[in-house]
């Protein structure tokens, strides 16, 4: 649960900072609400970012998302979380395709890999090694371990030891030629953008 309280700060930091180096002089609703976050006042960041993210503001929607998943400022609610992280997803949100799987995976491990795979699609690392373990385990997709490797390899590229370790762990039970299947997969796949 940390990750989402982090992924929260990040995001609203890199906000920040792409304000601060466009040169904005006036702050708007969701930079007053990154402030907010980052002082811990979460009722006026949920006061924020609650008409943002009713207008359709997708960073809006995953950090509502994020404040009802941890419980900052509303009570934790789950269902909450999943309907801003669904609303964000829908555009393209990575994170919040992340954060959704994420949600999923321990009750409807379809429904987990299905928003894995749009977030793994545009190249989010930690989406990619969850995916790779749903293939993996057979959980929600077919078991498929060159799939499962594909996976897993992009996910080390960016660095990811776990997704090393898995990918190692995978060539046990795999043929050369799974193998060779799954690098050249692998070395093919680009990432697709931002619906």
């Amino acid at each position: 649960m940390r990750y989402y309280a982090q992924l929260l700060c990040a995001t609203l930091t890199a906000w920040l900072i792409l304000l601060a180096v466009a040169g904005a002089a006036v702050a708007g609703p969701l930079e007053d609400a990154v402030a907010a976050v980052n002082r811990r006042d979460y009722a006026t960041a949920l006061r924020l970012l609650r008409p943002l993210a009713e207008q359709g503001d997708d960073v809006a929607q995953f950090d509502l998302g994020v404040m009802y998943n941890e419980g900052r400022g509303v009570p934790r609610d789950y269902v909450q979380a999943a309907k801003w992280y669904r609303r964000a997803a829908i555009q393209g949100n990575a994170d919040a395709q992340f954060n959704l799987g994420m949600l999923y995976e321990h009750h409807r491990y379809t429904e987990a890999a299905k928003w894995y795979r749009e977030a793994a699609d545009q190249g989010l690392e930690d989406a990619q090694l969850n995916l790779g373990l749903l293939y993996a385990k057979g959980q929600g997709v077919p078991r498929d371990d060159v799939q499962a490797y594909m996976w897993f390899e992009l996910s080390a590229t960016q660095g990811d030891q776990s997704a090393a370790n898995n990918r190692e762990a995978a060539t046990r039970r795999m043929t050369p030629e799974q193998i060779a299947e799954a690098q050249r997969l692998a070395r093919e796949w680009r990432p697709k953008s931002e619906h």
